[in-house]
């Protein structure tokens, strides 16, 4: 899968939080006035605020990246084990994505990804983790959620791709989607096994036609 250009940092958590810690320290040690060692750790603050954002976000789309998808990912499978509650993953691709790359350039590429990931926004709820999982290539995690309710808003996504009035350089195009759905059950043993099932019903949609949603067997 092609990856269009971004901004992203992979900066640990724990080490930007150690590094923001130590820089307090530092500063508390200076031989200046309360006041101004304030204002300097308000700054120092904002900068690790922003910081921390970026490491966490795809700088394209605004999404969370794949290594935020990873830790929240884990979390909640361990958390969905722990309390019995439902979980369910949805893998989402853009149908023929190169395509769009070679034919209108890159820049259209990105234009496109940004579109759908704002539509995925706009689709699925504020409790469900959006993210751009590599290239082309969307994950979401839906918590407290079975598989019914997650294929409903992928349709909705789904639908909402197909009919959308995609334009570059004045040039009209459509654009589809793909995505596979599995809900954890007793036979998913992990959260390797969820998603290799799920990327599994996502090669099933691709395979058999495209612009559809499969549920995982």
């Amino acid at each position: 899968m092609e990856d269009n250009l971004e901004l992203s940092f992979d900066i640990p958590d724990n080490v930007l939080d150690e590094i923001q810690h130590n820089i307090e320290e530092i500063i508390q040690s200076f031989p200046i006035p309360d006041d101004n060692k304030l204002d300097v750790i308000k700054k120092i603050n904002f900068m690790y605020s922003q910081t921390k954002y970026l490491s966490v976000t795809d700088g394209l789309t605004g999404l969370y990246n794949r290594r935020h998808f990873q830790c929240n990912f884990d979390r909640e499978f361990l958390r969905s084990e722990r309390y019995d509650s439902k979980l369910s993953l949805a893998m989402i691709d853009i149908d023929f994505f190169k395509q769009v790359n070679d034919t209108y350039g890159h820049g259209c590429g990105d234009y496109v990804l940004k579109e759908i990931a704002y539509l995925a926004l706009q689709t699925f709820r504020k409790t469900d983790m959006v993210f751009r999982y590599g290239g082309e290539e969307f994950a979401v995690i839906l918590t407290e959620t079975d598989i019914q309710n997650a294929i409903i808003p992928c349709e909705r996504l789904r639908k909402n791709v197909e009919t959308y009035p995609f334009i570059y350089n004045g040039q009209p195009f459509n654009v589809t989607i793909s995505a596979g759905v599995c809900e954890k059950d007793s036979s998913i043993l992990s959260a390797f096994d969820l998603f290799e099932k799920t990327d599994k019903a996502l090669y099933q949609a691709k395979e058999t036609g495209r612009n559809q949603v499969k549920a995982a067997l």
